[in-house]
């Protein structure tokens, strides 16, 4: 057996809840009347009062009576066949009455009956649509697709807010589902980074001390040589120190860090030659909760990468200041600089690791830098323009870091 949708259920329902009382009511009603009225119209009654009354008369007319008492038995009989004549005319009139009761009833009844389908129809489907759109809606959030947009469908304002909110959860599941997934990726990605690592300590170790006697005791014809090997061979312990940076998480006690004195000092520590570095400390900038040295690297990798973006000229600055975000006090870093810039198909790509666009890059520098401000609660953001430069943005939260 088929089962009645929602819309039809409601529908059925309402129709019956609306015609079953009313059709009782109006029935009942005219059985009611057909069975009362003849009692109440007294026809009975006034079919005894003639015959007792004509007797009556008889009798009065056989005794000798005056003038005026025979005028009087006169009136009283012509009175009587006057009310007998009312009471056959209201007789008739309520056996015929009692007919177009039942009519006007079952009339009644199926006028009910249409305006109540109408009225269930409007209701029903004012309950079923916007019910039947959130099913949909459900299931394509269950999917991990989006609630289609649009502008608001009718029905009662509940829906609408309903949908609003079913609008924001879907928002929510997909960022935690893209929070998830780059977890996992970053997880992977890091695991590799320390198993590359350690692969490399290992052999740069005795590479190191065998180079360093090399060039204590190898022929002075064999000098480019050995420099070449000591070069690539503290490339490689570069390497190995940024996979190994980033293979961990900031870890350790936290303390309170000066984000300003901490941009001042790297910029003094990077000192480039040519590419001025300036460092703009807004006024009232509070102090930050975190891991000091893990900070300092992320904000000397961005400034390296600042610099050497500046290779032909240019400049880099550097501003601190307050900012409310979320609600709740933070410090903004913004790192600009006027070299070369980023195409826009590059821009997204910036932060993920082991892209690079340098010779030589491990492409590790702004993702320690994003990891690093990802763990301290914060948020990055990068915009550039092509021939212009870049701007790369930290907000750090003044609360404890959440590793």
């Amino acid at each position: 057996m088929t089962r009645l949708s929602f819309r039809n259920r409601v529908l059925l329902y309402l129709v019956l809840f609306a015609v079953i009382p009313s059709t009782v009511l109006m029935v009942g009603g005219a059985l009611v009347a057909r069975s009362t009225l003849p009692v109440l119209s007294g026809s009975q009654a006034w079919e005894n009062v003639a015959t007792t009354g004509r007797r009556a008369i008889a009798a009065a007319r056989q005794a000798p009576l005056s003038p005026a008492e025979r005028a009087a038995v006169n009136a009283h009989e012509a009175e009587l066949a006057a009310s007998l004549v009312q009471a056959k005319r209201y007789n008739y009139l309520v056996s015929r009455a009692v007919v177009v009761l039942v009519v006007l009833a079952v009339a009644g009844s199926l006028l009910i009956a249409v305006l109540a389908s109408r009225v269930a129809g409007h209701l029903s489907r004012q309950l079923s649509r916007p019910l039947n759109e959130i099913v949909e809606w459900a299931e394509l959030i269950a999917r991990g697709q989006e609630p289609p947009a649009g502008p608001p469908r009718r029905g009662a304002p509940e829906f609408e807010v309903l949908r609003a909110r079913m609008r924001k959860m879907s928002g929510e599941l997909t960022a935690a589902r893209a929070r998830d997934v780059e977890a996992g990726r970053l997880e992977a990605f890091r695991e590799t980074a320390r198993r590359v690592a350690h692969e490399l300590k290992n052999p740069l170790t005795p590479i190191g001390l065998a180079v360093a006697r090399l060039k204590r005791e190898a022929d002075p014809r064999l000098a480019d040589v050995v420099e070449v090997l000591d070069v690539e061979s503290r490339r490689l312990e570069e390497m190995a120190r940024s996979f190994s940076q980033f293979g961990r998480l900031p870890e350790g006690p936290t303390a309170q860090v000066d984000l300003a004195e901490l941009a001042r000092y790297a910029a003094r520590a990077i000192m480039p030659d040519g590419v001025p570095v300036q460092v703009h400390v807004g006024e009232d900038v509070p102090l930050v909760r975190g891991h000091y040295d893990a900070l300092s690297r992320a904000l000397s990798n961005v400034l390296i990468n600042a610099v050497e973006a500046c290779h032909d000229g240019g400049r880099v600055d550097v501003h601190v200041s307050h900012l409310r975000w979320n609600g709740n006090d933070a410090v903004e870093m913004r790192v600009r600089d006027t070299g070369a810039g980023i195409p826009a198909a590059r821009l997204p790509g910036i932060w993920q690791p082991y892209v690079t666009h340098k010779r030589g890059g491990t492409g590790l520098g702004l993702a320690i830098a994003r990891q690093t401000v990802l763990a301290h609660g914060g948020q990055v953001q990068a915009t550039s323009r092509e021939g212009e430069g870049t701007e790369i943005c930290f907000v750090f939260p003044t609360g404890q870091a959440d590793a």
